[in-house]
């Protein structure tokens, strides 16, 4: 029915008692997401909000809480040892919204959370929402989200909301919307969530946002044209960027005539994908390109 999320998932949050942790905690709390416990080095022992035990590591929160998801909104100077501190303790998911971490540090969170066998989501990205089990995890709005059947992987966080509204607006749900992060060095990708979309029977079609800049979305195309038959949409942002200017994230920059959007449209359009031609079509070229019939609203 998900991906990477269930029912059954228990959320820890690093950084629950900074500004952003608290009040985004509180937001996911609002949509249903099960969070059990928050880490705040230095409060172990205490309480967020009178109910949330505090712990001053992930590995003591993951002992007496059961924890297996992160989610870390703590400063970028610290985020690449939290990211590093959740993977150590054996947390299966960390979502890391945070931006700004330098790339020298990502590097060394890359090299250590593939030793760890932990799938990272982020940094610099609003997280992950799967409406059909009612978790939230990160800053996706849960109440522009309706279960379903279509999912969404996009590296842009605004489109990421637009696209999820969009579908909702339209009378169709989601089954997983996954914020992946526009940074140049990060966790999951594309091919990543792709296979994830894939291999899951409660979800019939999916919208891929991208933009210009790297070579996930050509690496996506790939993967699409081999492996999948499932409809899918993408709309890629930055078509009238001019080479050399990076546009929003870090991994936004065209260099050397590679990464540039109408590669990446092209490369998509090979694999059978409808394009978008506007971030304001995205649902209903969704809808079109699927002939949508059976992905409205489910009840779970």
């Amino acid at each position: 029915m998900t991906i990477l999320l269930n029912k059954k998932t228990k959320v820890c949050v690093q950084g629950i008692t900074g500004g952003a942790g608290a009040f985004h905690t509180r937001r996911m709390i609002e949509g249903g997401t099960n969070i059990v416990a928050g880490v705040t080095p230095g409060k172990g022992g205490t309480f967020f909000d009178e109910k949330i035990p505090v712990f001053d590591t992930v590995v003591d929160a993951k002992k007496e809480t059961g924890a297996d998801v992160s989610v870390i909104f703590v400063p970028a100077a610290f985020a690449a040892d939290s990211i590093m501190d959740a993977a150590y303790s054996g947390i299966e998911l960390v979502v890391c919204i945070t931006e700004g971490i330098p790339a020298v540090d990502m590097i060394a969170v890359r090299s250590f959370i593939e030793q760890k066998g932990t799938k990272l989501i982020g940094p610099n990205c609003p997280g992950i929402i799967a409406p059909t089990v009612s978790q939230s995890i990160g800053i996706i709005p849960h109440n522009i989200a309706m279960s379903g059947r279509v999912g969404v992987i996009s590296r842009s966080g605004t489109l990421t909301y637009e696209a999820i509204h969009q579908l909702t607006e339209l009378g169709v749900g989601q089954s997983t919307c996954i914020g992946i992060g526009g940074d140049p060095i990060g966790g999951m990708d594309f091919v990543d969530c792709l296979k994830l979309f894939n291999e899951d029977a409660d979800t019939d079609a999916v919208i891929m946002i991208g933009e210009i800049g790297g070579s996930a979305e050509e690496k996506a195309a790939e993967y699409i044209k081999s492996n999948m038959d499932k409809p899918i949409v993408s709309f890629i942002a930055g078509i009238s960027a001019p080479p050399g200017k990076r546009m929003g994230h870090a991994g936004a920059i065209i260099s050397g005539g590679k990464g540039t959007a109408t590669a990446k449209i092209e490369a998509l359009k090979n694999a059978n994908v409808a394009i978008a031609k506007t971030p304001a079509v995205i649902g209903k070229t969704l809808v079109e390109h699927a002939k949508i019939k059976t992905f409205y609203k489910v009840d779970c």
